[in-house]
């Protein structure tokens, strides 16, 4: 009997201790829609120290309206950077988005995604 609860202390601790090391990073993309490019684009990654690193990614709109060049390079920005992170073992855990629509009090609007990995 004490031979079984050594083991199953063992394999408990030892199931505990896999679970207890994982790490989490997050990526996040905001995505501006104020024409004119007035507005600020951005991809904020933080890695699993909380140490947070940003980089420049382009608006949705022009001054002559949606740019579609634009939106393709966001998305070529997006792919290269999650294919990075998988490549060194990174697994997508979980994706939210959520947009902030112009209206009068904020005339303003964005697109959010937050991409969370897990190694």
């Amino acid at each position: 009997m004490k031979k079984v609860l050594l083991v199953f202390l063992f394999v408990a601790g030892a199931t505990f201790s896999v679970f207890s090391q994982a790490k989490v990073m997050q990526i996040t993309t905001i995505e501006s829609i104020i024409p004119g490019g007035l507005g600020r684009s951005r991809m904020v990654i933080t890695d699993e120290s909380g140490k947070q690193t940003e980089s420049d990614m382009k608006n949705f709109y022009s001054m002559v309206g949606i740019n579609l060049e634009n939106i393709a390079s966001n998305d070529q920005s997006i792919v290269k950077t999650m294919n990075k992170f998988t490549a060194e073992g990174w697994k997508v855990v979980a994706v939210n988005s959520a947009t902030q629509s112009p209206n009068e009090q904020y005339p303003q609007g964005i697109f959010i995604t937050r991409y969370l990995l897990e190694k």
